[in-house]
């Protein structure tokens, strides 16, 4: 579906989404070696550096919903990056993104050129005020479980299981479920990849069917 919607016009752009811990990175990854093998350029990039800082996606009154309001800083992602990108496949750009692990801003350096593909992954991204905005998009389908098995396993956030295991109850899960009971992601894609231990099935349809 990618490679056959791919053109030497403007980048096309997909959106991989899930929930925490649902298997878009690895899918992000296939996907550009499968697109590298049919002699295009994909440019990967994850929306987790365009987080907000911990204070502003941050509310002790209600975390998960404010979590999914104001984590991420997506109107500077598209006008900095995705859309230069996309329309003259090509960027170079240099600015300051959080570091999750400490909360901290550092320089990330974007540098990319003839791209034929930019596949961005993360959280949120078919939220129904971004959903236009992609020319392709799927949503990789996983049990809380099993996303919450892999997050104890990875633990990038350096936390303790017991901290770890109440943060994504209360904020990150809270606010994914929010977003699927909002928005319903899996039927605006273009897309479902189910996914529990390994990436095993993908079927295509039409959006809302």
């Amino acid at each position: 579906m990618v490679t056959a919607r791919a053109t030497r016009g403007r980048a096309l752009l997909v959106a991989i989404s899930g929930i925490d811990g649902s298997g878009k990175s690895m899918l992000a990854s296939q996907m550009a070696e499968l697109l590298e093998g049919r002699g295009l350029r994909p440019a990967r990039l994850t929306l987790d550096p365009w987080h907000t800082p911990w204070p502003m996606r941050y509310d002790a009154d209600d975390p998960g919903r404010h979590f999914y309001r104001h984590a991420f800083r997506f109107d500077e992602l598209f006008a900095r990056l995705i859309a230069p990108l996309r329309e003259r496949r090509s960027v170079t750009l240099t600015l300051d993104l959080i570091r999750l692990v400490d909360d901290a801003w550092v320089p990330h350096t974007y540098d990319f050129a003839d791209v034929d593909v930019i596949l961005l992954e993360g959280i949120f991204l078919l939220r129904r005020d971004l959903r236009g905005r992609y020319d392709l998009a799927f949503w990789v389908e996983c049990s809380f479980e099993t996303a919450l098995a892999r997050a104890l396993a990875r633990n990038q956030e350096g936390q303790s299981e017991a901290r770890l295991r109440d943060d994504y109850a209360r904020i990150y899960f809270a606010a994914q479920r929010h977003h699927i009971a909002l928005d319903a992601p899996a039927e605006a894609a273009d897309g479902v990849i189910w996914n529990g231990d390994t990436i095993s099935r993908a079927f295509a349809r039409t959006p809302g069917r």
